[in-house]
């Protein structure tokens, strides 16, 4: 049996693509930096104001705004009917919509791990079912996933949100082995701290944080060649990973210095 010859991928100038979470943070960042660079950008957000602010404020008349929720799949499923009416094929998908929520292990809540789970690893899966097909009719499909740094180590208070995202990689890395057949591509996005509005909520000192129009151009960067791991800052991203491939032992000695529990049991 012959195997296919491999298509090439479309340039930026050429996609049409869809990204998720597009109302704040790093999905604002992307839809300023991505507009201009693509045929077409089809945003998503649950925000309907918001998304059409951002996509004013971009100055670009490329954009589609669909409000929707990735943890309903009708509603993405209706976005991507609009999609392929409009323009018979997908050639991206970025899903980059996500929550995040701490635990705390005095007071341990079931129902967050639900919420942040169905919503980061569930609402990815919605995604990928409602684009799937559309990116089928690309000359070359692309999948993106946003995932996080946190999923190279289990850190403190993390358990929700870095499980979902262990989960993340998982499923895409899977996704990519099973689509290589069909020459579809996937891509998975690890960023470590970015300013954000959900950033901004944290209690805990963030090393080597970027700004979002930063995370935007190294994502873009990734996009465009096509990498497997998008991960940045490097210096940081790096750093994790080197903890991580360390004996159990001395690892989880160094994050449990990070642990406020142990802080606490050391001060008394």
């Amino acid at each position: 049996m012959t195997a296919q010859p491999r298509k090439t991928a479309p340039p930026l100038a050429q996609q049409v693509i869809w990204l998720t979470g597009a109302s704040s943070g790093i999905g604002e960042a992307l839809v300023k930096s991505l507009a201009s660079r693509c045929l077409q950008l089809i945003i998503t957000a649950r925000n309907a104001d918001k998304l059409q602010q951002v996509a004013q404020q971009s100055g670009c008349s490329n954009i589609l705004c669909y409000p929707a929720d990735i943890t309903d799949r009708d509603q993405l499923h209706k976005v991507a009917g609009e999609i392929e009416q409009q323009f018979g094929r997908l050639d991206t998908l970025i899903a980059n919509a996500g929550t995040c929520e701490y635990v705390d292990v005095k007071q341990f809540d079931a129902e967050l791990f639900e919420r942040v789970v169905h919503t980061n690893l569930v609402g990815l899966a919605n995604c990928t079912e409602a684009a799937l097909p559309l990116l089928r009719h690309s000359q070359r499909g692309y999948l993106v996933g946003t995932s996080s740094s946190v999923a190279y180590l289990p850190l403190t208070r993390a358990q929700a949100y870095g499980a979902s995202k262990a989960a993340t990689n998982h499923f895409l890395e899977a996704m990519k082995i099973d689509l290589a057949g069909e020459q579809t591509d996937v891509s998975v996005i690890c960023p470590g701290f970015v300013k954000t509005p959900l950033t901004d909520r944290n209690d805990f000192p963030m090393p080597m944080r970027i700004s979002a129009a930063e995370a935007a151009e190294e994502i873009i960067r990734g996009i465009e060649r096509r990498q497997w791991e998008i991960h940045f800052p490097r210096r940081f991203t790096w750093i994790l990973k080197t903890i991580a491939a360390l004996p159990a032992g001395l690892r989880m000695r160094i994050t449990r210095s990070m642990s406020r529990n142990q802080a606490s049991a050391s001060s008394r």
